[in-house]
């Protein structure tokens, strides 16, 4: 079939326009680094340190995920240009029931000062030097610091870990 006549198969076009039965989840953790080369983390209520981030909603690239959910939790605002996506971390251990898919992500270029604004989800945020992260970080998080910085100490888990190299648009 060619491009045209493909396009214009009804049967073709619901495949293509037609959600698979959901079984994944795609989201971005956010490696946010500020004029000291320091990291955003954030307390959560149980105690486990952790990076912005959160799901990909749909319709959304990854970077305009990343820059929304950043100022969602931080009140920090960067634009989608900012956001550099430097690897995908696919989640083999923290979920039996569903498959998740994490961009690491990095943001340099920011507004704003770090405020909590989901209190309900982060009890405070703090800049930290990589060379001092606390070592009770969330899962998921280390492991995007371990993409961003394979030279740090950090908990390693069976995590896919899948490096990119940006194809022209």
């Amino acid at each position: 079939m060619t491009p045209d006549v493909y396009a214009s198969d009804p049967a073709a076009a619901a495949r293509n326009t037609r959600p698979p039965t959901p079984s994944a989840a795609l989201g971005a953790g956010i490696v946010v680094l500020d004029g000291d080369g320091r990291v955003l983390l954030g307390l959560d209520h149980s105690g486990v340190w952790e990076l912005p981030g959160g799901g990909v909603e749909p319709g959304e690239s990854i970077e305009e995920a990343a820059a929304r959910e950043l100022a969602e939790e931080t009140t920090l605002r960067t634009g989608p240009a900012d956001v550099e996506v430097i690897g995908l971390l696919l989640d083999t251990v923290t979920s039996s029931r569903l498959t998740r898919l994490t961009a690491a992500t990095v943001v340099r270029t920011f507004e704003g000062t770090p405020a909590v604004a989901e209190p309900a989800k982060i009890a405070r945020w703090r800049w930290t030097s990589p060379d001092a992260l606390p070592p009770a970080l969330f899962l998921p998080s280390a492991q995007v610091l371990a993409a961003w910085r394979p030279d740090l100490t950090l908990p390693r888990a069976p995590f896919h870990r899948y490096g990119l190299s940006r194809l022209p648009h």
